[in-house]
């Protein structure tokens, strides 16, 4: 009876509330997965996507926007300190508790927003709303939504980490040894993988895509990716890439910085190559690659590896770049260089080379291509009736 009458609740409509903040593209780009595999799942719930900026002054919207950029581009050693630090699940906690001493704004606007949306479920894409979510549980006395920390690197920082989280949703089975060493019930930690578009698990039509690119069907294919926001040394990497005496072609997006397509697009290369803005269509771009030279952050390393695309990793930033970088070079799935001027010769060495086709096979071992599906039905399959 009791099954039955769950059964019956699950089918009734549920209130589902997507937490992130912008910091970087794939806090977004894993929100909005989670949102398309629950509406695929169950498209009677109502389902909402709050980014947490929207809460804040316009004063703290600019420092937030521009803080991280410039503190990671200016001062990376810093930056990792500063990571490094709060890495502690103590630390964490008394700055957490600080804050709560301290309430803001924003979060006093977010709070009165959940309220009034009265969730079933918040799912959170960014430490932010775990933080928030954790402080408003203790605070009232009203029946809580249950919290998913839906962490997006392969090593989970000790911000992810809360006493109110309900359920962990994370990269790997090592990224879940590494909360359940730092004091989560293993039964809370699932490893799901990040989630990521249900377009990565789609096949890609090659021929198709090359021919709209102009891309050479003989040729190998590299891809350099500058992230979202146009940040990476892509003008570097071709600059060296030059240098390379085996043929190949080379595909570089520029995400959404609109001066360096412009320069890049302008500038004459030894290799075939295609440059691109923004670009919603990665899934056919990694498809096509046979090497993706990238910043290895959570999302795109995940898109990648779900497609079996080996990475090629360029001086990866102190911090969850370089804890994503350990991840995937220790699995094979990778190779790294710390300096621009080292690519040429590396690149050149693995270009047809039978460790190029290893690292595949093992990208492909550690894809999941179904990642948001699973965080979604763990998710359900966790939820009881208010």
């Amino acid at each position: 009876m009791i099954v039955k009458r769950l059964a019956c609740w699950h089918k009734a409509p549920m209130r589902i509330l997507i937490a992130t903040v912008t910091a970087g593209g794939g806090h977004l780009a894993a929100a909005a997965a989670l949102d398309e595999a629950w509406r695929a799942l169950r498209p009677k719930d109502t389902i909402e996507r709050v980014d947490l900026v929207k809460f804040f002054s316009p004063l703290h919207r600019k420092i937030h926007a521009d803080g991280y950029v410039k503190l990671v581009e200016r001062a990376p050693e810093l930056w990792g300190m500063i990571f490094a630090k709060t890495d502690d699940v103590k630390v964490a906690r008394k700055l957490n508790r600080i804050k709560e001493l301290f309430p803001s704004r924003a979060r006093t606007r977010f709070a009165k927003y959940v309220n009034d949306f009265n969730p079933d479920v918040v799912l959170c894409t960014h430490y932010e709303p775990v933080d928030a979510l954790g402080q408003m549980r203790r605070k009232q006395k009203t029946k809580p939504p249950l919290v998913v920390s839906v962490v997006t690197d392969f090593e989970a920082h000790a911000l992810w980490m809360d006493a109110d989280v309900d359920l962990y949703c994370v990269a790997a089975e090592e990224t879940k040894a590494r909360l359940v060493a730092r004091g989560s019930a293993a039964e809370n930690v699932v490893a799901t993988g990040i989630p990521i578009a249900a377009k990565f698990a789609a096949q890609v039509d090659t021929l198709a895509v090359r021919k709209t690119l102009g891309l050479r069907d003989d040729l190998p294919t590299l891809l350099v990716l500058s992230g979202g926001f146009g940040m990476g040394p892509a003008g570097e990497i071709l600059h060296e890439l030059d240098k390379v005496e085996r043929e190949f072609q080379t595909v570089v997006v520029c995400g959404r910085n609109e001066e360096l397509r412009r320069e890049l697009a302008a500038q004459d290369r030894k290799h075939p190559t295609r440059v691109l803005g923004f670009a919603s269509n990665m899934h056919e771009l990694m498809g096509v690659a046979d090497l993706i030279i990238t910043k290895p952050g959570g999302l795109t390393s995940s898109e990648a590896l779900a497609l079996g695309k080996p990475l090629f990793i360029l001086d990866p930033i102190p911090g969850q770049e370089a804890a994503n970088s350990d991840f995937l070079l220790e699995r094979g799935a990778a190779a790294k260089v710390n300096r621009v001027e080292d690519l040429p010769y590396r690149v050149e060495q693995l270009l047809g080379s039978k460790k190029l086709g290893e690292m595949a096979k093992a990208a492909k071992a550690l894809g999941r291509l179904k990642s948001a599906e699973t965080v979604c039905k763990e998710v359900i399959s966790r939820l009881k009736p208010r």
